[in-house]
């Protein structure tokens, strides 16, 4: 679809990777380009707020913001663009990622982060498709045959339990 970067990643820092990472095979399997930075809300505050005031100018339509504990990151981002914000709340820290989704989800009017799942970087891709489909509909059927595929994958897992053969 595109090689142009149309989605951004940031994460807090490089221990968010692993489960970044996962955002980018299923934009990359989507066909949508994605570029990835580090950017911290509390130790890099001007360079996150920079990225966001400059991702539309750089041709960004959407941008998921991943971090752990008091996960500032997608809220900032939000605070600093009008692009969609997906928040990946990280599992980590003494309570594995609750106190990172209460931090991304509790946003002030005005100022929405659509938040996944506690290490949902994938969901946060398909929501990402989702919103491009919007404006590109190429991604419409690329989200409806990962859908059939998923159905018919667990039609045949039933079929092996109930043979016996799972």
């Amino acid at each position: 679809m595109s090689e142009k970067p149309l989605v951004g990643i940031l994460m807090g820092s490089d221990s968010d990777l692993p489960v970044m990472k996962k955002a980018v095979t299923v934009l990359t399997e989507m066909g949508v380009g994605c570029e990835m930075d580090i950017s911290s809300a509390h130790r890099l505050p001007e360079k996150t707020a920079e990225y966001a005031r400059s991702a539309r100018d750089r041709g960004l339509e959407v941008i998921i913001a991943g971090a752990g504990m008091a996960a500032h990151l997608a809220g900032v981002v939000a605070a600093h663009t009008s692009l969609p914000v997906i928040g990946v709340p990280l599992a980590s820290g003494a309570m594995q990622g609750v106190d990172a989704l209460h931090a991304t989800v509790q946003m002030p009017p005005g100022i929405p982060v659509a938040t996944v799942a506690i290490d949902g970087s994938k969901n946060a891709a398909y929501l990402a498709c989702e919103i491009l489909s919007i404006k590109y509909p190429e991604l419409i059927e690329a989200l409806e045959n990962y859908r059939a595929d998923t159905r018919q994958l667990l039609e045949q897992k039933s079929e092996q339990l109930r043979q016996g053969n799972l």
